[in-house]
C-alpha cells in the first residue's frame, strides 16, 4: 500500500503535487469559485489593496496556477507595470495566459520554473506574492529565503493562504466542510484525490506564528498577519530592509 501523500519521500510529494494540478487544471477555476463561495475574488482584491504597489511595479507572483492574483496586480498597475507569474504546472500556466489574452493584461510574462530556485538575480522586484501555494512547497524556510533574494530593500512579500479558523466554533465549521462537503464536491465536478488533498494540505499547513517566524528567520522585518472571512485565509506581510 502506497504511503499517504506527507510520508512520500520529497520529490515523490513535488510530483504527485504537479501531476494533481495538471489534471484538474480544466476545472480548476470553476472550483475555486464554487468551494469558495465566490470568496477568492475578495481575498485576492485585499492582497493588492494591503501591497500599495506604485504604477510602474515589477512583482513577482509565484506558485501563480491559473494566474487570477497575477491577473488583479497586472490590472490594478495598468501597462506602466510588470508581472510574471511563475509556476511549475505548466497546464495550470496555459489556463493563466488564455485568461490574460482574453482581458488584454499583455504586460504578464509567464514563465514554468521551481519556486525552491528562482530563475532571477537578487534584487529584482518591488513585490513578491504568493496565494494557495506556500503550503504545498516542500522546504518553506528555503523558498521564503529565495522570495528574500529576489525582493528589493524595501520591496514587500504577501503570502495569501487557507488556515483552519482559530475559534473553537469555526474551526469545527471548518473541519466539517473542509472534510466532508469539499471532497463531496470535488469529486462530483473533479478529481477525487485532487479534493482529499486539499484539506489535508490544509491541516499539515503550519500555524501563522510559525510562518510568521519563518519570514523572520529569512530576514523579513515588520513581518505582520491578518485573518480574512473568520479565518478561513491569512495574508502575512513582510519587509526586506
Amino acid at each position: 500500500m502506497e504511503p499517504p501523500i506527507w510520508a512520500r519521500h520529497d520529490e515523490q510529494r513535488r510530483r504527485y503535487v504537479r501531476e494533481m494540478f495538471a489534471r484538474i487544471a480544466p476545472r480548476y477555476d470553476l472550483l475555486n469559485s464554487i468551494l469558495s463561495f465566490w470568496l477568492h475574488y475578495y481575498w485576492r482584491h485585499q492582497v493588492v489593496r494591503m501591497l500599495r504597489l506604485s504604477s510602474n511595479a515589477h512583482v513577482l507572483d509565484l506558485c501563480t496556477g491559473t494566474g487570477d492574483l497575477a491577473l488583479d496586480i497586472a490590472r490594478h498597475l495598468g501597462p506602466a507595470g510588470e508581472v510574471i507569474g511563475l509556476d511549475f504546472c505548466a497546464p495550470m500556466l496555459e489556463q493563466g495566459q488564455r485568461k490574460a489574452q482574453r482581458r488584454g493584461l499583455n504586460h504578464i510574462t509567464w514563465i514554468q520554473a521551481d519556486a525552491l530556485q528562482l530563475p532571477f538575480a537578487d534584487n529584482q522586484f518591488e513585490a513578491v506574492t504568493i496565494a494557495f501555494g506556500l503550503r504545498n512547497l516542500i522546504d518553506k524556510p528555503r523558498a521564503l529565503r529565495e522570495m528574500f533574494r529576489v525582493l528589493q530593500p524595501g520591496g514587500r512579500l504577501a503570502v495569501l493562504e487557507l488556515n483552519r479558523p482559530q475559534g473553537m466554533l469555526m474551526g469545527k465549521l471548518y473541519d466539517f466542510y473542509t472534510l466532508k462537503i469539499l471532497p463531496a464536491i470535488g469529486r462530483s465536478l473533479s478529481h477525487a484525490d485532487a479534493y482529499l488533498y486539499l484539506p489535508m494540505s490544509i491541516q499539515h499547513y503550519e500555524s501563522r506564528i510559525t510562518i510568521a517566524e519563518m519570514m523572520r528567520e529569512a530576514g523579513f522585518q515588520n513581518v505582520c498577519y491578518r485573518d480574512l472571512t473568520f479565518g478561513v485565509v491569512c495574508v502575512h506581510m513582510g519587509v526586506k530592509p
